[in-house]
């Protein structure tokens, strides 16, 4: 049944019953999450291509290009990643030593967190 049946029979709809996040249906009581924050996707995303360009890397995580923007500039500023132009396009490169932030992980190096993910 599709939406519009489902109004005019006075059932609930699939909008208003779930919410579709990353594929994933949760109960739309619900808040949806997930484990890492749109900075770790973005770091796993550059740590598996390093020559992507913005645009790409926001689409692979699901941003708004300025989003990744500023989220590039805080893992850059944080010292988890270096850019360098290479012609017209910058190429990244993860900085694998750093360490994560939460004090709880302070000791784990990123390096580990990306191996989680085969990146």
């Amino acid at each position: 049944m599709n939406c519009k049946t489902c109004i005019a029979l006075g059932l609930p709809t699939a909008r208003a019953t779930a919410a579709t996040y990353d594929g994933v249906v949760t109960p739309s009581d619900k808040r949806p999450w997930t484990f890492l924050t749109n900075h770790g996707h973005l770091l796993v995303a550059i740590s598996r291509r390093p020559g992507a360009r913005i645009r790409e890397l926001a689409d692979e995580i699901g941003v708004t290009e300025r989003a990744a923007q500023l989220i590039l500039r805080d893992l850059e500023e944080a010292g988890y990643i270096s850019t360098e132009k290479v012609g017209r396009r910058n190429h990244y490169t993860v900085e694998s030593g750093a360490h994560l932030r939460h004090p709880a992980e302070s000791e784990v190096p990123i390096s580990s967190l990306l191996a989680l993910f085969g990146a």
